[in-house]
């Protein structure tokens, strides 16, 4: 079963936290042990796993990634975008969480996040469960 859902970002640069999203699938696809792949079907965005209980580690994050990859630079790319293309190169599009008891085997701390390096924009998360 592949699920999708839309994300809507509300800034050039964000991390929005999608773990109840993707929970919700897992949910819905009533497995109890597998995995569970999240893909993200654009070039610049991302998703990544990390902490989600304090929302300084998201902005810190971003701040890094853009002093590394800055906004304005000598890019070759016409579009004004490269910056938001290199950073979803380096984070991914994808990632694999295991299903444990039917919920996904994340850490205490840890949350499942959608990349926006190029918003404002809607976007879609494609979820595929797999039963082990």
């Amino acid at each position: 079963m592949i699920e999708a859902f839309q994300v809507k970002s509300t800034a050039k640069t964000e991390f929005i936290d999608i773990t109840h999203s993707v929970q919700e699938v897992v949910r819905k696809a009533g497995v109890q042990e597998g995995i569970c792949y999240i893909f993200i079907p654009h070039t610049t965005a991302a998703v990544t796993i990390n902490e989600n209980a304090d929302p300084s580690v998201s902005q810190d994050i971003l701040m890094q990634l853009n002093k590394v990859i800055p906004f304005q630079d000598r890019y070759r790319h016409l579009e004004g975008n490269s910056p938001a293309h290199i950073k979803a190169s380096l984070i991914g599009p994808s990632e694999v969480v295991l299903i444990e008891s039917g919920r996904l085997a994340l850490g205490t701390w840890q949350g499942i996040f959608f990349c926006e390096f190029d918003g404002p924009r809607n976007r879609k998360v494609y979820v595929k469960v797999m039963k082990t």
